[in-house]
């Protein structure tokens, strides 16, 4: 058979990851597109993969509809070259090449329809089936609902274990206590009127971490000339290592506060879509390894990162619901490489038995 991932966005390179690797180990072919990013063709070189450009981004609306066009145009060529039989993405232009081609389309998806109109209009309707956390409830018929989360696709035990020569190499002693802030620069499709943390609340946070251990910060957008220092000495490759032995995450970022919780790591998120999201709403609600305000209620998050840093049980308290939600969800890596392998024969073998998803669970 031959398969096509498409990744769009840092997160998509560790979702699809191995995924890929166990098609391609056994004797599947893989083409693997991406857009023009650094830190997405460092993580695609990291991890040995062969890649084809396809496009970059655009700032005005009018050069995001020319450059999708444009991309639409080299996916559907590369498609017919390669014969490609089976295309997995998160984004629009795989679908939109689908009723073009021979070519099965899945589209995984961890935003809520009321969030992401562009992809739901755009994207939804030309895939042939759409992969999503059993937390969101979707419109179209097409969804397929699994016990999971995209972060459990790359940071589930049976995928991951945390290095702390990483930490060591950042300067860290075992058990010294760190902090971890990650800002974004709210630039995507869905990002439009969104906003996170302000500049002068960064200054904040760092100045009432300090005491408590060391800061990092990780930042999508240059950070302001005074909080350069604090910048992580890390590789994007190395990163969950580097978080999942951090005492505490805060940030804007919604894919990194997942990641954080999904570690145990406890996560609190501050931006403008606080409460609005289905997955992050679960790992709040259900299994409480995070939490988020809106920036008005900043300060309400600062005294909560402060009572968090000085319990001293912390740690222990977070596994133990860590463990819970394992307990919960599966192997998201070892069902989508169930899934795609045979699909489309697989998505009619997917039932409502709960037996049927402790196959992907252990």
């Amino acid at each position: 058979m031959n398969y096509l991932f498409d990744i769009s966005h840092p997160g998509h390179a560790h979702l699809f990851r191995h995924t890929i690797v166990q098609l391609m180990g056994e004797g599947h072919k893989v083409v693997i597109t991406a857009r023009q990013h650094a830190v997405i063709e460092r993580l695609l070189t990291h991890f040995g993969f062969r890649y084809h450009i396809i496009g970059g981004k655009r700032g005005s609306v009018a050069g995001k509809v020319a450059e999708v066009l444009r991309q639409d145009w080299a996916m559907l060529r590369l498609v017919l070259r390669e014969k490609i039989n089976v295309g997995v993405c998160s984004g629009i232009v795989v679908p939109h090449v689908a009723p073009f081609t021979s070519m099965h389309t899945l589209l995984l998806d961890d935003d809520d329809d009321a969030v992401e109109p562009f992809i739901v209009r755009l994207g939804h309707p030309f895939t042939g089936a759409v992969l999503s956390p059993a937390a969101i409830n979707r419109a179209t018929q097409k969804n397929i609902a699994y016990p999971g989360t995209h972060e459990l696709a790359y940071l589930h035990p049976a995928r991951f274990t945390p290095d702390f020569e990483v930490c060591r190499q950042a300067g860290l002693q075992p058990g010294e206590p760190y902090f971890i802030l990650r800002f974004v620069a709210f630039k995507g499709h869905h990002d439009g009127g969104e906003s996170g943390i302000a500049p002068h609340q960064k200054r904040e946070l760092i100045a009432k971490l300090s005491p408590y251990g060391r800061v990092f910060i990780t930042s999508e957008s240059p950070v302001e000339p005074e909080l350069e220092p604090y910048r992580i000495p890390v590789a994007p490759e190395h990163i969950h290592s580097f978080m999942a032995h951090a005492a505490l995450f805060i940030g804007d970022s919604q894919t990194m506060t997942s990641e954080a919780a999904v570690l145990g790591v406890p996560a609190l998120k501050c931006n403008t879509f606080a409460g609005r999201l289905s997955v992050p709403n679960l790992l709040e609600e259900r299994y409480g390894l995070c939490q988020a305000w809106h920036p008005r209620d900043f300060n309400l998050m600062t005294d909560r990162a402060l009572q968090l840093i000085q319990n001293p049980n912390l740690k222990q308290e977070w596994q133990i619901k860590r463990q819970r939600l394992l307990n919960e969800m599966v192997d998201v890596a070892g069902f989508l490489t169930w899934f795609v392998r045979d699909y489309p024969h697989t998505r009619h073998q997917i039932t409502s038995d709960p037996g049927f998803w402790n196959r992907f669970r252990g």
